[in-house]
């Protein structure tokens, strides 16, 4: 008889141990996998369309910037994956007359070899052997979540208000980005420093000496080059304006400038270069403001086989090796500043939902204990959701962790299904902790078996990334279908064995409190 219970004893050492394993192998898991995964917030989808701008240099003729932009659609519409591409020159969502827009229209996917990532580097490289233009493609996302209209689709912010401190840092970091593996040259910010210009230095000493005031310097510049109406001639149908400027021709020409004239005290006409400095330089084609700072955004894109999380994480490292101050302010925007705030918030809003389906099932089963045991499936599901995602090489986007969401939902399922059968028969019928939960788990095989195969063969399409517009949605069936299949081969061993632990837990805490009420009342205290 001692032997035998010293067998018995040991089998359930064995089996607690075997339970230990598994739970902690699913956390450890789980947790690994978490932390190597590249993490993404919405996963590119090929809708067959790709929308790009051109940039040429400040100065360029519309005239050469049509030829540009015949140019890049003649490569463009020579690729063999595409149906046809809409050019624009000084159009559309940009900037200035050396920018156009270029629409890409592809041809179905199962009618090309290659997806609408893989088109852009492809058009990328081939519009890089344009000299004199720089072409900008990007698969635009299903969703704009936020952000201001950029070259790419990924923003980040610097703010400044020492403008020249603010071009400085820009520009090293933007060089920097550029040069880092991370982003393959994929870099562009709004900042465009080559715009000629000429600059009019007023010698205030000399002007007051003739009784010239500034803003007489200021009104005489704007007549001639402003195009301000200064009169209306009223016909009988019809009125004109009068729009006062100089002729086309010495409006091209700065040397002009020296044969304006500003009336002085006197009413002498004195020339313009003789109470002003002339001279040429350079200057921002436009100076933006976010919150009435002056601002940079820099546009970038991430590699080939690289997420948004190894980008966020190249440009903090980035931005330390160039030695951004503290004066300057850096936000994200747009896309990746919503992944960076979803991210932060991913891992507390899962606590709270298994908490909160913790508090659920306690309630229904007016039990501590047995929550756990329908609970315990959910580190192998994370797990294998994960590791799916590992295998096939695909960041943790908010898709998948939609997925990871459902799990929870979807393996709780098959414990409920036998902890409820195995109550049932304790409580009603008398049985044991371990015949109830193997006849549960004998009889409940064939609907647990039923319920998971069916939820898998629905995801299925899903993560092969079958139909349009699947691939942004293949995350979120590579997740269930993963999860499920590793919760389903641990669960049916690990749920049986910590309901008889966690049983056998909750009696001796019963009889403990028991016993402590026995005692109490027999001292005469109050029972608690």
């Amino acid at each position: 008889m001692h032997r035998r219970m010293l067998r018995s004893a040991e089998a359930d050492r064995d089996r607690f141990l075997g339970l230990y394993v598994f739970l902690v192998a699913g956390l450890v898991a789980a947790a690994a996998l978490f932390m190597i995964l590249p993490q993404d917030f919405l996963p590119a989808d090929d809708t067959s369309a790709i929308r790009g701008t051109t940039e040429a240099a400040n100065g360029t003729s519309f005239d050469q910037m049509v030829r540009y932009q015949k140019e890049v659609a003649a490569i463009i519409n020579a690729d063999p994956n595409v149906i046809g591409a809409m050019s624009a020159a000084s159009s559309g969502p940009t900037q200035g007359i050396n920018q156009g827009f270029v629409f890409i229209h592809l041809k179905n996917r199962s009618d090309r070899s290659l997806d609408a990532d893989a088109v852009v580097r492809e058009l990328n490289r081939k519009l890089a052997t344009i000299p004199g233009v720089n072409t900008f493609l990007q698969n635009p996302p299903v969703f704009n979540v936020g952000g201001r209209y950029s070259k790419l689709p990924y923003q980040y912010t610097l703010q400044d208000l020492d403008l020249n401190e603010l071009q400085d840092v820009s520009n090293r970091l933007t060089t920097a980005m550029a040069n880092d593996p991370t982003f393959a040259g994929q870099v562009t910010n709004d900042l465009n420093l080559s715009t000629p210009a000429v600059t009019v230095n007023i010698d205030r000493d000399r002007a007051a000496a003739l009784g010239i005031s500034a803003m007489q310097i200021e009104n005489a510049l704007g007549a001639a080059y402003g195009g301000q109406q200064v009169s209306s001639i009223y016909a009988p149908s019809d009125q004109y304006q009068v729009i006062l400027e100089l002729l086309p021709q010495y409006q091209a020409d700065a040397s002009a400038l020296s044969r304006l004239y500003v009336a002085g005290e006197s009413g002498t006409l004195v020339p313009l270069n003789a109470i002003a400095h002339i001279g040429n330089g350079t200057m921002p084609l436009s100076i933006n403001h976010q919150g009435q700072i002056p601002s940079v955004t820099i546009s970038f894109n991430v590699a080939e086989g690289k997420a948004l999380s190894d980008a966020t994480a190249a440009i903090t490292r980035l931005s330390r090796q160039v030695h951004v101050p503290a004066t300057v302010q850096t936000t994200f925007q747009g896309t990746a500043q919503a992944f960076q705030s979803s991210t932060q918030n991913m891992g507390l809003l899962l606590l709270i939902a298994i908490i909160t389906v913790y508090i659920i099932l306690g309630i229904l089963y007016e039990s501590f204990i047995h929550p756990l045991t329908i609970l315990s499936g959910l580190p192998s599901a994370a797990a294998g959701a994960l590791l799916t995602l590992w295998i096939t090489g695909i960041p943790l986007s908010l898709y998948a962790f939609v997925g990871m969401m459902m799990l929870i939902g979807i393996v709780k399922k098959n414990a409920i299904m036998m902890i409820d059968f195995a109550l049932h028969r304790q409580r009603d019928e008398g049985a044991t902790p371990d015949v109830a939960i193997f006849d549960a788990a004998m009889i409940r095989f064939r609907p647990i078996m039923m319920t998971t195969m069916a939820a898998m063969m629905g995801t299925m399409p899903i993560a092969i990334g079958l139909g349009a517009g699947s691939d942004a949605r293949r995350p979120l069936g590579l997740c269930v279908a993963g999860g499920l299949l590793l919760s389903q081969l641990l669960t049916l061993y690990i749920t049986p064995v910590l309901y008889i632990y966690l049983d056998n837990l909750g009696t001796r805490i019963g009889s403990f409190r028991l016993r402590r009420a026995v005692t109490d009342r027999m001292r005469g205290a109050p029972a608690e």
